[in-house]
């Protein structure tokens, strides 16, 4: 192998690690509430509606008075964070900046249009009329089609996909600006800030729940991992880099880990994209689908196995935690016509925690694999491979996941008044990555020509999806969730 050195430039001139940079000033800024300033609580996040005066509200109810006018503020925000970045990386500035003008609207009123109670709201348990049902506040809906607002997410990648394969001309326009690599990776910085509030606030739950969510790891790592890749390379004749995001997407963290083990092994960048969009569709499939499978196996496996269950197989944060809740209450009301009153909260923690800890873990396995890969997989006979090739091969943006996550679980642990700020932090921070995310989906869309899928056979990757999914992820994961979990009964309420 050739002699290589750290080029310094990249540094400047990657989109790797322009996502870092971008991260993590976000980042910081969001600490404001540790000085008892808000920098960034002027940015918006959206609410599930009804009244579409109600559809969004600044993240920091200080800036309350702003209105609809966040939505302005945030355009700026991000519009000259991601020119700066655009210039140092010699992208056509004008072009840039013109079509993600474009795509910040369409992405705004789309999200907007997805947390529409009909379509966002999920159903919960009202003791009253004595069955689940979707509500906005004291609003019962007369239906909804439970996907969360993270069913935004697939109208975004609907749109786009429309947008791309129907107005071609148009597209081609926005091309500059659609990023979805840039856009997922700033999003997942952000995401160790979230993980890591979450992890410190997990440490005060039973011993028997985080050792439960240690062994996940081991379960989703080391054994879901290995089968999808070998189905996928030995029965399905996959190249390694379609197989390796396939099987971190499907039996990890999904997005997240499909787009950091993609960086790894150096995939296309548009595989661990194109393999975002199957996963978010089939998260929402789960969701609609694996709650009620929990309650029909409900006595026979109890509720702390039925909400841990939902932390290992649902693949996005959002999912997995509605999937959560509305297990807990769809047990809790089947439980309470046996007699028993079961304490709120708990299976739903059994479901966060699984998935936290399995979401710590996406920068460690985007490193194992960087090793792998250049030490086994691309490894020539006979040649020598250096370290430093493993820096080359490192997803630079882990990096920035790592130090938010590590910042902020050390914060929020260090007592109850810092936990209490990161939470503010967070609660700043946490829209603006949402909002990148959903800017992914839309660019994915925008990006996606289904001429080349015909090439790259995109119905396989589907099937294998499927095939594994349903064929052993799922019980595999009901069978482990089941040894650690069976015996750990749900608290009965007091009173």
């Amino acid at each position: 192998m050739s002699q290589q050195k750290i080029d310094w430039s990249a540094m400047w001139k990657k989109e790797d690690w322009w996502a870092l940079w971008l991260g993590l000033l976000i980042f910081f800024l969001g600490l404001g509430p540790f000085a008892n300033i808000s920098l960034i609580g002027w940015n918006w996040h959206g609410n599930v509606w009804i009244d579409i005066t109600k559809a969004i509200s600044p993240n920091n109810k200080m800036y309350e008075w702003v209105g609809w006018g966040s939505l302005v503020l945030q355009y700026i925000f991000l519009l000259v964070l991601l020119c700066i970045g655009a210039y140092a990386m010699k992208y056509n500035l004008k072009k840039f900046a013109a079509g993600f003008t474009f795509i910040y609207w369409a992405t705004a009123i789309i999200w907007i249009i997805g947390c529409w109670g009909y379509s966002a709201a999920v159903p919960t348990w009202d003791p009253k009329l004595g069955r689940a049902v979707p509500k906005v506040g004291n609003v019962v809906l007369p239906f909804s089609l439970g996907l969360t607002p993270e069913g935004g997410f697939v109208y975004l990648l609907i749109v786009g996909l429309i947008i791309r394969n129907a107005f071609r001309g148009f597209a081609e326009k926005l091309l500059d600006a659609a990023r979805p690599e840039w856009y997922i990776k700033t999003a997942i910085v952000l995401l160790g800030t979230t993980i890591g509030v979450k992890a410190a606030g997990a440490l005060g739950y039973a011993m028997v729940v985080l050792f439960r969510g240690l062994c996940a790891i081991v379960e989703a790592y080391l054994i879901y991992w290995p089968l999808v890749y070998f189905i996928s390379r030995k029965y399905f004749k996959m190249t390694k880099e379609w197989a390796a995001p396939l099987a971190s997407g499907i039996s990890v963290c999904g997005v997240s880990a499909a787009i950091a083990t993609g960086a790894a092994v150096k995939s296309r960048p548009f595989i661990p994209i194109t393999l975002s969009s199957i996963i978010v569709a089939f998260a929402v499939v789960e969701l609609l689908i694996l709650p009620w499978l929990s309650w029909a196996l409900y006595p026979t496996f109890s509720g702390m196995v039925m909400g841990a269950w939902m932390g290992l197989a649902v693949k996005t944060d959002g999912a997995a935690a509605a999937s959560g809740a509305l297990v807990d209450a769809l047990i809790r009301a089947k439980a309470a016509g046996m007699g028993l009153n079961l304490e709120s909260g708990w299976m739903l923690t059994a479901a966060i925690t699984t998935k936290i800890f399995i979401d710590i873990f996406i920068g460690v396995w985007a490193f194992v694999l960087a090793v792998i890969w250049v030490t086994w997989i691309e490894r020539k006979p006979g040649e020598k491979v250096r370290k430093l090739e493993i820096w080359f091969r490192f997803p630079k943006f882990i990096i920035g996941y790592f130090i938010t996550f590590l910042v902020m679980l050390a914060i929020a642990a260090s007592s109850s008044a810092a936990a209490k700020l990161a939470n503010a932090a967070m609660g700043e921070i946490d829209p603006i990555r949402v909002f990148f995310f959903a800017m992914t989906f839309f660019s994915i869309g925008l990006v996606t020509d289904f001429r080349v899928f015909r090439k790259e056979g995109l119905g396989k990757v589907i099937v294998v999806y499927l095939i594994c999914l349903f064929g052993f992820i799922l019980w595999i994961g009901l069978f482990i969730s089941w040894i650690f979990f069976h015996n750990v009964p749900v608290p009965l309420a007091k009173g």
